[in-house]
């Protein structure tokens, strides 16, 4: 469509004004447009100069690029509408004189006009010159006004800033003479009396004056010290930051050092320095801090000396407590299995099962208390994934209602919309048992455990003050209305063994567990209690930016069912023990096995011509070379070739997530668990 010629170029407001069904508006359409409007228009947005038309009874606006800054966030809304409806209250301040150019035909010209207005929502004062010009008809009359208008608001500001400046000048200077007499005499008074050495030195570092605070801390006389230079009285090895200090001050920066001054009877003592130039002068005032720095240097030995204490301690109470609870593991393993020994060399078969009972629970709490320390230490090898939270609780809910007990109510409160969390599903469930189990004990015969689940975005403040890092959580609380804790007792709750159940009755490694999950899977764990008024427990666990994956409870999971294997599997293990007990259990499913100690053997028998569909690897090798290089370097040669780590304390070894075709199986494991593994990954 051809636009008239009147309304090309302008810029901005030239196009927009293009673009403007202006038939739907009390203009018309722009073909009906009167020439005095027409060529008011095209010079209006063809000049560089700020400038409005206000056109017809109500002022309608049409304005060029140079007025859009003023209008701020009115603009585009304000293109065609009435001026007092653009302006509102500002306008009313303003108007008299514009409707009298339009009544008498009158143009006028104003000068810093004040005038408050809000513009992108921030109310101000502004200040403008300001002008309007009649704009007539064919018919003679005034349809119309051309507004013209300069902020000067800075202008105006920058001024009054000046005066004011300009005043407190002469304010200044009117008590100048006093003032320079007073501060004579207090400089002069502070020099003499002052217990901190002060100094002028040239930027040559040749002394000018000195105070008397040099005879009394360093011996010196004012006349052993003037005109020599300063390093001749300071230790060598501090000669050359003293040099750069005193340079710097000659490019006019101010400065601090500490160095050290020999005292006139050898002794060094250090002094902190503030340094300053003024004219082709160095100005310097000195403490002596040889006192701090001593007392400073013994209350470091003393906090040293105090958290070597508490780390001792600490590792006193770990160390205890393992052996504590490894010696009764252990001694059920090792007297069921003398006791399976004795019986087999009397021929008396029938009462083994007992103690093969008893030393397989004693391996299992073993096992679980080894996973329980890796998570304190935050070292077990977790496999996170996206995971839907609020149908994991759902999951759990009824296993948790009847291991708590009937008299204690579960419920489960998760907001909408809840964010998926990365996180390993299978610990993410252990810590929930865990929590639910540690209410249930704070709770007297009856009670009530409310699990809600909530999303939380921590800022920087936040994750300043509370210890989490900044980022998006789904938050998980674990609440209930038991005993509650003191504030000694919950400022011990997360170390390692501590425990306020009787003998017996725990480790002392849940919570600490549950910390060092929630740190190892890049979230945070925090609790609230008071005595009397319960306890929550909050999971902090990190958000996953995108949809979470269906998880089945480990709960509700069915054991594997047994089948025969086929196919060549490599178990590369440096312990003797595992390697057999692995190789033998392979050929009890049915698969053909074949073994090497450490990496270096391994990856020799994975460059052969040998047909192997599964490696067993070890994470921890000896040699150089761990499972994770094996494996890498295996599929060099084997791209399809499947893996299953087996590992006991992976550490850095293994990636947060594995590449397709690989798995992890933490030691201990069932033989029922590594059977499924192998099933999953080659049939």
């Amino acid at each position: 469509m051809n636009q008239p010629a009147f309304l090309l170029g302008g810029g901005e407001m030239g196009a927009l004004m293009r673009a403007q069904d202006w038939a739907a508006t009390p203009f018309g359409p722009v073909d009906g447009w009167p020439q005095s409007l027409r060529s008011m228009v095209g010079a209006c947005l063809n000049s560089p100069l700020l400038g409005t038309l206000l056109w017809g009874p109500e002022l309608r606006m049409l304005y060029n690029d140079a007025y859009v800054p003023s209008l701020a966030d009115r603009h585009p809304a304000a293109l065609g509408r009435p001026v007092a409806e653009v302006w509102g209250e500002a306008w009313d301040m303003v108007a008299a004189p514009f409707h009298h150019a339009m009544r008498t035909g009158e143009g006028f010209a104003q000068d810093r006009v004040e005038l408050p207005m809000v513009r992108n929502g921030q109310p101000e004062i502004t200040y403008w010159n300001i002008s309007a010009t009649p704009i007539y008809g064919e018919d003679g009359s005034i349809v119309g006004l051309l507004n013209q208008g300069i902020e000067i608001t800075g202008q105006v500001i920058a001024e009054r800033q000046r005066e004011a400046a300009k005043q407190q000048l002469r304010e200044m200077n009117k008590h100048l003479a006093h003032e320079v007499v007073i501060r004579t005499e207090q400089r002069n008074l502070m020099w003499d009396t002052s217990l901190d050495l002060m100094i002028v030195i040239d930027f040559n570092g040749v002394i000018q004056r000195v105070n008397p605070a040099w005879t009394t801390l360093l011996g010196y006389e004012p006349d052993e010290l003037i005109g020599h230079h300063v390093n001749e009285f300071i230790a060598q090895e501090d000669h050359q930051d003293t040099v750069n200090a005193y340079l710097s001050t000659a490019v006019g920066n101010p400065v601090r050092i500490v160095n050290r001054y020999r005292h006139k009877n050898g002794l060094l003592h250090s002094i902190s320095w503030v340094a300053a130039p003024a004219g082709d002068m160095t100005y310097a005032t000195g403490r002596d801090i040889t006192k701090d720095i001593a007392r400073q240097a013994q209350l470091e030995s003393t906090h040293e000396q105090l958290r070597q204490a508490q780390k001792m301690e600490a590792v006193g109470q770990l160390t205890g407590g393992l052996a504590h609870d490894f010696n009764n593991l252990l001694a059920g393993i090792s007297v069921s299995l003398e006791m399976i020994d004795h019986r087999i060399s009397q021929g008396r078969l029938d009462d083994i099962s007992k103690y093969l009972t008893v030393a397989h629970g004693a391996t299992k709490r073993a096992a679980a208390l080894t996973h329980r320390l890796l998570a304190f230490s935050r070292r077990q090898t977790l496999a996170p994934k996206p995971t839907d939270a609020a149908a994991l609780v759902n999951d759990m809910l009824d296993m948790i209602r009847r291991t708590v007990g009937p008299n204690i109510t579960v419920d489960s409160v998760p907001a909408p919309d809840l964010w998926p969390a990365l996180v390993d599903p299978s610990q993410l469930e252990n810590a929930l048992l865990n929590l639910c189990l540690n209410a249930r004990d704070a709770l007297v015969d009856s009670g009530c455990i409310v699990i809600e689940m909530s999303n939380r975005v921590i800022d920087a403040e936040v994750a300043r003050q509370q210890d989490i890092p900044e980022g998006q959580y789904l938050v998980m609380h674990v609440t209930d209305n038991g005993t509650g804790m003191s504030p000694e007792v919950l400022s011990k709750v997360f170390e390692p063994f501590f425990t306020t159940k009787p003998i017996g009755e725990g480790t002392g490694l849940g919570l600490s567990m549950i910390y060092g999950f929630a740190q190892q899977s890049g979230g945070q764990v925090r609790i609230t209690s008071a005595l009397g008024a319960g306890t929550t427990v909050s999971l902090y666990l990190p958000r996953y930016q995108g949809a979470a994956e269906v998880e089945t409870s480990i709960a509700a999971q069915a054991p594997a069912a047994a089948g025969t294997g086929s196919g060549t599997v490599l178990v590369v293990e440096d312990e003797p023990a595992i390697r057999l007990l692995v190789a033998d259990l392979l050929q009890d499913l049915g698969y053909r096995t074949l073994e090497a100690e450490n990496g270096a053997a391994g990856l020799q028998i994975l460059q052969s011509n040998v047909g192997i569909d599964l490696l067993i690897s070890d994470v921890g090798l000896p040699g150089g070379m761990n499972g994770m290089q094996l494996a890498n370097a295996g599929r060099l040669n084997r791209p399809e070739l499947r893996v299953l780590f087996i590992t006991g304390y992976a550490a850095d070894a293994l990636p947060i997530s594995l590449e397709p075709g690989m798995s992890v199986l933490t030691k201990p494991f069932a033989v029922a668990s590594i059977a499924d593994r192998i099933r999953a990954l080659i049939g």
